[in-house]
């Protein structure tokens, strides 16, 4: 099989157009910006493009235009892994009629801006999302025409804020758990480094003293397995909460190890919760009640910008809130001591 006789056999503009009754003009006008067309001939023609299989030959829209339908996600080298943003903001971009090239740039803020910049001047590709913060003011230096989009979503250390900052998730364990009867909580905090940690803890100290509940204590902690552990093992007897509110799942799993230790069933004595929800809370015994985050939306989402800056593009965004409680087997009523 010839590449020619593969290109061949692609569907073509008219043969979108036919199938969605419109003129070819108004397909690539629909292609080119979505704004201006009424919601009928979108929809007929988002049916037609996904019936036929449509993809846009970018090759030949690149000699007509100047337009490459490249896109480039520059991403960090570090601890944090991005490939769940990746492959949300990946899909997006496909859905949108864009290839995408991503580029992993190891060095600080500084660095990233200067790899951004020379990317934005070689003219291969429309726009770029930056995953990692770049340095302010870099709009002033792109060439003419460029388009960038940084997610809000991190710090310059990669540490989470905006949304995954978020802490209503706690809020609504607090408010399930004492709605089951608990009265008693202890917070293991994460590494207060980081906003996602002081707002959790923040969440936990309102709620508490809302709800007329007692806290054994706060723990600032650092993300560790350890940390919760410890924490725990810290307690007085006198003091045992009925409720472990942990910064993520790997404190969460630390605490358990401890509350066992102590001879405490759980939930039956103590209700555990974590966050992340990684992919053992479902296997633990007895499995994790977590926060699911959902990472690939943030990625999509940040590539919605993106989209719609270059081509007026507004595709469907993931669904809010980006963030909600898995309950499981460790959280339940609490009996009487």
């Amino acid at each position: 099989m010839t590449e020619r006789s593969t290109e061949s056999r692609r569907p073509t503009i008219k043969q979108v157009a036919s199938l969605a009754g419109v003129s070819h003009q108004t397909v690539s006008r629909y292609l080119r910006s979505r704004s201006g067309l009424k919601p009928a001939t979108l929809a007929r023609i988002d049916a037609a493009v996904s019936e036929l299989n449509y993809r846009p030959n970018l090759v030949a829209r690149s000699m007509r235009t100047r337009r490459t339908g490249r896109l480039a996600i520059l991403l960090p080298t570090m601890v944090f892994n991005p490939s769940r943003m990746l492959h949300g903001a990946t899909e997006a971009a496909h859905e949108a009629g864009f290839t995408v090239e991503a580029i992993s740039v190891i060095g600080d803020t500084e660095t990233r801006t200067e790899r951004m910049l020379e990317i934005a001047g070689t003219g291969q590709v429309e726009g770029i999302l930056a995953l990692a913060p770049v340095s302010p003011g870099i709009e002033d230096h792109l060439p003419q025409g460029e388009t960038i989009v940084v997610a809000a979503d991190f710090d310059d250390q990669m540490r989470g804020i905006g949304e995954l900052a978020d802490a209503a998730p706690l809020v609504e364990i607090i408010e399930r758990l004492a709605a089951f009867g608990h009265r008693r909580f202890f917070h293991v905090a994460g590494n207060l480094q980081f906003a996602s940690a002081r707002a959790r803890k923040a969440a936990y100290l309102e709620t508490v003293e809302r709800l007329g509940l007692e806290s054994a204590g706060v723990v600032d902690g650092d993300w560790s397995g350890r940390s919760g552990y410890d924490a725990v093992h810290s307690l007085a007897d006198e003091a045992m909460p009925t409720a472990v509110i942990a910064a993520n799942d790997v404190v969460a799993a630390g605490a358990i190890r401890a509350l066992i230790e102590r001879g405490l069933d759980i939930p039956g004595d103590a209700s555990v919760t974590g966050w992340d929800n990684n992919e053992v809370c479902e296997y633990l015994p007895p499995s994790l009640t977590s926060v699911e985050v959902n990472l690939e939306g943030l990625g999509r989402n940040a590539m919605l910008s993106l989209v719609k800056a270059i081509s007026g593009r507004e595709l469907e965004p993931a669904p809010r809130p980006l963030q909600r409680v898995i309950w499981r087997e460790s959280t339940g009523p609490t009996t009487p001591r």
